[in-house]
């Protein structure tokens, strides 16, 4: 892909401030959302919540945010992604300061609903302006590989500081940590960011389809996050699941015939888009395992602390980080993205079988820090995902496609914490009721959830292999930094569209769609 003239014109320290901003963004959404457990205790204690209710401190926030991902990325096209990013960041900002103050469980679990919706509103188009900044696939590798990492840090360091923060001070400082973050976010948004104008509410604004799939998809995420408390089998989450269904059929079928869709269904026919997201959902699902299984082992098996388990994963973070800042881009641009997530894929395979074998009484150097070296894994899969899901986009979609993406992401987190925690606490159950020990019954549970992530990379993997498929003929390009993946067409497009004209500063390339 060629970079128009807007993007060569733009001063290159401009678009690394813009990736700083945008990467600073998504460490405060993953460090808040990963910070927040490691404090339920003391927030259950001090506040008075019930066991039921101290879930909503999670499920009010993921519901928000997982069902307002696609919508917030398709009105970022339409009314500029640098405005839907300022807003996002602001509510997100304004909302934790609330929840720090919270006095109650009610003005805590609506501050998390308000954290949720700000974090979608920012998130979903995070993406789509990163990919207008940096067009060449070698410079989008290396944006990717940071946005990638800046994640992949964010959760390792969140249970860190979140036990460091409760223990040192109070609950309330794992979200007044936010707010310096936030408004040096805002501040340095304002000149770093590209201005866009958008297509326009016109060019999207299908107000029916708009309330289906935010309903539909705010009533799956329900449906799958309340399964530990009611059941799989209850009438009640099958009911709520059947409903979610229902309405996210009727949200395609109305984009199929709607004159101005919200989400049009062009974007699915792309194999890099639809390939990409299924691989992510199952990926991450997967992931679940290593990222919260593993960390409860430690605490209820080997009796690790808040801030010793943190500290005992942070070597995970380190290698992802190395491999993803200093390894993927150049493999990338070497192999292609599908050759790199295959092999990534491969590896986070080995990574979960190990897991199924851990025993009882593990050692860390011998038994969990290969694991955790391993897990670098995941520094070359994510990078390469991202690429291929964000390639398959035209322009004027790329927040609608960076929505998608995302959205993607937490369905398979809802389901891996729903599927596996489920089944792991059958399982800790039934051993328990068979007479074993404690900690065998819980690291049992935890097996048993380890091989479905196995299973389900494996699956990743098959999809990755025959969904994502290189373009015929194509070969790795050393030279260029093009990959045999791109999407990318240098022909100049001469079709017209509906983005209204904007000056030649703020144009971006146009993404052709990989069919």
């Amino acid at each position: 892909m060629s970079a128009s003239s807007g993007t060569r014109t733009r001063p290159s320290a401009s678009r690394h401030l813009a990736l700083g901003v945008l990467a600073t963004s998504m460490l405060m959404t993953v460090l808040d959302g990963s910070i927040v457990t490691v404090a339920m205790p003391a927030i259950q204690s001090d506040l008075g919540f019930t066991p039921v209710g101290l879930s909503w401190v999670v499920n009010a926030y993921l519901i928000a945010f997982g069902s307002l991902l696609l919508l917030a990325g398709r009105l970022g096209d339409l009314i500029g992604r640098k405005r839907m990013f300022l807003l996002g960041t602001g509510l997100f900002t304004a909302a934790s300061l609330l929840a720090g103050v919270a006095a109650s469980p009610e003005v805590l679990i609506a501050a998390r609903f308000l954290q949720g919706v700000g974090s979608a509103m920012s998130a979903a188009v995070g993406l789509g302006i990163l990919v207008t900044l940096f067009a060449e696939p070698r410079e989008r590798a290396k944006a990717i590989a940071v946005f990638s990492f800046t994640g992949a840090a964010g959760a390792s360091l969140g249970q860190v500081l979140g036990g460091v923060l409760t223990d040192a001070l109070a609950w309330n400082w794992i979200f007044f940590i936010n707010l310096p973050i936030g408004v040096a976010a805002l501040l340095l948004a304002l000149p770093a960011l590209p201005a866009d104008r958008g297509l326009g509410l016109k060019a999207g604004a299908d107000v029916l389809g708009a309330l289906l799939v935010t309903s539909g998809l705010m009533t799956g995420i329900y449906a799958v996050v309340t399964i530990e408390e009611y059941g799989a089998g209850s009438a009640h989450t099958l009911g709520f699941g059947a409903l979610a269904v229902a309405l996210l059929a009727g949200f395609l079928l109305r984009q199929a015939k709607a004159a101005t869709p919200l989400m049009p269904l062009r974007i699915l026919r792309s194999r890099s888009v639809s390939g990409a997201n299924l691989v992510q959902m199952l990926m991450v699902a997967a992931l679940f395992s290593f990222q919260i299984l593993v960390a409860l082992y430690l605490q209820k098996v080997r009796g690790y602390g808040a801030a010793e388990t943190g500290l005992a994963m942070l070597p995970a973070a380190v290698v992802i980080g190395v491999v993803s800042l200093g390894v993927s881009a150049r493999l990338i641009a070497r192999f292609g993205e599908r050759n790199i997530l295959l092999t990534g894929l491969l590896l986070l395979v080995g990574v979960l079988g190990l897991l199924t074998r851990l025993p009882v009484d593990a050692d860390y150097a011998t038994d969990l820090l290969p694991v955790m070296l391993l897990a670098a894994a995941f520094g070359l899969a994510l990078p390469a995902l991202t690429s291929l899901a964000m390639s398959g986009a035209e322009e004027k979609d790329a927040g609608l496609a960076s929505g998608l993406f995302n959205t993607t992401q937490q369905i398979g987190m809802a389901l891996g914490v729903a599927v596996l925690s489920t089944l792991a606490a059958s399982r800790t159950e039934s051993l328990t009721a068979a007479g074993r020990p404690t900690a065998e019954a819980l690291t049992g549970g935890y097996h048993l959830a380890f091989a479905v992530g196995t299973a389900l990379v494996l699956a990743a993997l098959a999809v990755a292999f025959t969904v994502l498929r290189p373009t015929a003929g194509a070969t790795p390009d050393t030279t260029s930094g093009t990959t045999p993946d791109a999407t990318s067409d240098t022909t100049p497009d001469t079709t017209s569209d509906t983005t209204p004209e904007t000056p030649d500063s703020e144009k971006t390339p146009r993404m052709t769609m990989a069919a």
